[in-house]
């Protein structure tokens, strides 16, 4: 990449809202209800990134989440495990140290949830990360320099963090409702994917609006040109909101429709959430289920 002007030709990035708006309403009411079932509720608890990420957690608690997420298949024997298991860079040593089950440990990394220190920060933090164990790390963009028109830092930075992931994968959160319009959704999502991310996330949950269907399906049609362009596949990851058992089948609908059933798993589709596993749990077994 020459310069920032360089990173969307190509791209249909001239988008309207209402368009989206309309086309996720389209496929929620056409295609959502052929997909609630078991099958599609087991395989999204295999898609979740299951996350602690509370001010209030200590080494005890994340040791608990790990020896539930161990025991998990001794309970569920016919439910695959979750995807991951994602906290703060603190908590990554105790869940490297007491993790069994082959999943993945997700850290979140480089000034989350806010993206507002040094980069030299950002760096360190990413690669102790990932010495310490992380085989993931979720960073959010530096949002005040993408709204300000600043594209060349967002690139610089996050060219040097995924450098300092080394060999883990990096997940690119947006936080798609600061950015506002799809225009800037479809931009962010395209400038993180040229950058090396492995994986375009939402939200960090931690501001308000989170997650919507909306950026959901803006996002997954970047990632198809981008994939059109290039070959590479991008994953896409769900965050912020979703708890319910509908929430989830309507970001996989979106994810199927737009993408195709090639994503239609762990290595490319991601839902991070704590609460949406006993949902899917007491859906499949159509009973009350409190397991984490």
């Amino acid at each position: 990449m020459s310069s920032t002007d360089d990173l969307f030709i190509g791209y249909k990035t001239k988008i309207s809202d209402t368009e989206v708006k309309e086309a996720v309403a389209k496929i929620i009411s056409t295609k959502a209800a052929e997909n609630k079932t078991k099958a599609v509720y087991k395989s999204l608890f295999s898609c979740i990134d299951l996350t602690s990420l509370n001010h209030t957690d200590t080494e005890d608690g994340i040791k608990q989440l790990v020896e539930k997420v161990n025991a998990f298949n001794q309970k569920y024997a016919d439910i695959p495990n979750v995807g991951a298991i994602c906290v703060y860079p603190s908590m990554v040593q105790t869940v490297k140290e007491n993790l069994t089950e082959d999943i993945a440990i997700a850290s979140v990394s480089a000034g989350f949830p806010s993206s507002q220190t040094f980069i030299e920060v950002k760096i360190a933090e990413t690669a102790l990360c990932v010495l310490e164990g992380a085989t993931e790390i979720d960073i959010v963009i530096s949002i005040g320099n993408y709204l300000s028109g600043d594209l060349e830092t967002v690139k610089e930075e996050l060219l040097e963090i995924k450098a300092a992931c080394k060999d883990a994968h990096l997940k690119v959160i947006l936080e798609t409702g600061a950015l506002q319009s799809a225009e800037n959704i479809k931009k962010a999502s395209i400038l993180a994917m040229r950058c090396g991310a492995d994986f375009i996330k939402t939200s960090t949950g931690k501001t308000d609006p989170a997650a919507s269907l909306e950026a959901a399906y803006t996002m997954c049609q970047a990632i198809k040109e981008f994939h059109a362009k290039t070959g590479e596949k991008v994953g896409f990851k769900a965050a912020g909101g979703i708890v319910s058992t509908e929430d989830a089948v309507n970001y996989y609908t979106i994810v199927k429709e737009v993408l195709g059933t090639e994503w239609l798993n762990n290595k490319l589709f991601r839902i991070g959430a704590s609460r949406l596993a006993n949902n899917l749990l007491t859906a499949i077994n159509g009973k009350d289920e409190r397991y984490f």
